[in-house]
């Protein structure tokens, strides 16, 4: 039991990592070099660089776009305001704000909107900071959890040992950083999106065990 609108969000959210790396492969793929070969080199390497420019460019853009995408999407299984999309700018913390809103659609069947709604204000708001530590905790331990089975990977196919694989990661720890840090945050958008299915998943398998327990 899940609205449309809330699985077009996770649809639009989940194509965010296939578009980039469709526009990297697309990148890496075009090489201008290959412009030699050609008769007029300097104008071949100008159209074939700027071509491997445009992917990344198209790719950034579709998935800027798919980003708003998913905040449209959930504004609209909620009921709620456009006006709240540009929250979107603030990335997982804008998208935060937005699960936090009051849902205007609310269905029969969603205990985690009756869950939330139950609550006062002041339980409300310790509720969302509680959850905001704790999703961001959880995202960041997976992420750590994936970089050293990632290494361990990668010095069992290459042979090298694990404190080379280290030591090469930290003298380019700004790269590794950002893209940890991108990791982090896709993940917590991620969960908060698969949150209340999980919880109504969660409150009906709890239920249908209950009935029959009482049954018996």
């Amino acid at each position: 039991m899940v609205k449309k609108d809330h699985i077009l969000a996770i649809l639009s959210f989940l194509l965010i990592p296939p578009v980039t790396f469709l526009g990297g492969k697309i990148f890496i793929l075009i090489n201008p070099e290959i412009a030699a070969h050609t008769q007029n080199y300097v104008l071949s390497y100008w159209l074939l660089d700027k071509s491997r420019n445009a992917c990344i460019l198209a790719a950034f853009l579709a998935n800027v776009g798919l980003w708003f995408l998913s905040c449209f999407f959930l504004l609209r299984s909620k009921k709620q305001s456009y006006w709240w999309l540009p929250m979107g700018v603030f990335g997982p913390f804008g998208f935060i704000v937005l699960t936090a809103l009051a849902d205007h659609a609310e269905q029969p069947w969603d205990l985690y909107r009756r869950f939330v709604r139950r609550m006062n204000i002041y339980l409300r708001v310790a509720y969302e900071l509680c959850a905001v530590y704790v999703v961001w905790s959880l995202t960041y331990e997976i992420m750590v959890l994936h970089r050293n089975l990632m290494i361990k990977y990668e010095a069992a196919r290459t042979g090298v040992s694990i404190a080379q694989i280290i030591d090469q990661q930290n003298a380019s720890g700004g790269m590794w950083a950002f893209s940890e840090g991108l990791e982090v945050m896709y993940g917590v958008v991620l969960l908060y999106l698969f949150w209340p299915i999980c919880f109504n998943f969660a409150g009906y398998l709890y239920m249908a065990f209950s009935g029959r327990h009482r049954e018996k």
